[in-house]
């Protein structure tokens, strides 16, 4: 039996412009799943740490984002267990390439050895003779793939090794979604390519699939790459077995991201006041938590939230906190006023529209609608209110 930890899109050194102060937590985070899964595969004595591919998150990384990247894979050199790297799309193969830039395996002491492996357009596969397996990771000098990387391979007629395993950073192609990525392989390209088993790099969820006889699968980035990515944060390990001539591929996902993920429902019905909801979500604070509520239900009369001022008085007890207002506002309760008022023609007007929107679709038009029936009978009634 052979076992292989598999994991892709790790995106060392990313910027992450968008997220501010946050940036910095989030590019250690993902430095610490890339220890951990370095950890689980020295602990589980893996045979084969596979990454498929975008390794970094672009090809323009300053030294110390390579050297702290190196002393990891030199982590597995020093424990017998072999890497094999293969590019992505944002560390693309190109002239620029930080594969070219550094010898990882120069600097992870691998040199004149195989115990780290880069495959590159020259370099499309690797014979790991102690293993019996062969890995095949054909990329291009192209950020966009100009066929498919399976086009050429067949396993069923390489006769190198027992284990055929292919590493590739590509999208599957699922119609109407994947028309435009750079690279793309087919479930037709992946039967006749007779893998055992596929090592995908794209997709940052973990996935799995069979074609034919081959097995495959997204191993998901190991942390978060957004701060809203929730099925990210694990890796997988596969174990490969034979018995009676019959192989089997086994795909066991564990986690590794430090980063957690929560969704919280709360009936708005329960919600007295913005501060009673801020001490309500406080008690569940967590620095590695992004919880993401919602609000639903009918909400009362009286009740007037500030999304952004309760996100805000929340931001330092969470890694991210996020409130949707998906609550309706009441209709009217108890004996209408007279029809010939003001208040009681616009009451009357209003829930007639809502019953008939409510009727004829599920488009949010009475969502508004009852938002306005709320405001306008407060307004009507003299009561202040918060716009």
């Amino acid at each position: 039996m052979l076992r292989l930890l598999h994991t892709a899109d790790v995106h060392l050194g990313a910027r992450h412009t968008d997220l501010g102060d946050r940036a910095v937590a989030l590019r250690e985070r993902q430095f610490a799943a890339f220890g951990a899964s370095i950890d689980l595969a020295i602990a589980e004595k893996v045979d084969l740490f596979l990454i498929a591919g975008d390794l970094f998150d672009s090809n323009v990384q300053p030294r110390r984002t390579v050297d702290r990247a190196v002393a990891q894979l030199r982590r597995l050199v020093e424990a017998k267990i072999r890497t094999v790297i293969v590019p992505g799309t944002h560390d693309v193969h190109d002239r620029a390439s930080i594969y070219r830039a550094y010898d990882l395996a120069a600097l992870a002491g691998a040199v004149g050895s195989d115990f780290l492996t880069v495959l590159t357009p020259d370099r499309p596969d690797v014979v790991l003779t102690a293993l019996d397996l062969v890995v095949y990771g054909p990329c291009f000098a192209t950020k966009r793939a100009p066929h498919s990387p399976l086009r050429d391979i067949d396993a069923a007629k390489d006769d190198r090794a027992t284990w055929h395993v292919g590493l590739l950073h590509a999208a599957v192609a699922i119609p109407g979604q994947t028309d435009n990525d750079d690279v793309v392989v087919t479930p037709e390209e992946i039967a006749a390519s007779h893998l055992d088993y596929l090592a995908l790099g794209h997709w940052h969820s973990t996935v799995q699939g069979t074609a034919g006889s081959t097995t495959w699968a997204y191993s998901g980035a190991p942390e978060a790459v957004a701060i809203d990515q929730d099925k990210a944060g694990s890796v997988l390990l596969i174990s490969l077995e034979e018995s009676n001539r019959k192989k089997r591929v086994k795909i066991e996902a564990r986690p590794v991201a430090k980063t957690h993920f929560e969704r919280l429902d709360i009936d708005a019905a329960t919600v007295a006041t913005q501060p009673g909801l801020i001490d309500q979500l406080a008690a569940r604070a967590d620095p590695d938590l992004v919880l993401d509520v919602r609000l639903i239900g009918v909400r009362p009369e009286m009740l007037d939230l500030d999304l952004d001022e309760v996100e805000s008085a929340l931001a330092d007890r969470f890694l991210r906190v996020r409130l949707r207002d998906r609550s309706l506002a009441p209709l009217t309760e108890g004996i209408l006023p007279p029809a010939d008022t003001v208040l009681g023609a616009f009451i009357r007007d209003l829930e007639g529209r809502i019953a008939e929107s409510e009727a004829a679709t599920p488009d949010g038009t009475a969502d508004e609608l009852r938002d306005s029936l709320r405001l306008g009978r407060l307004l009507l009634t003299g009561e202040e209110v918060t716009l």
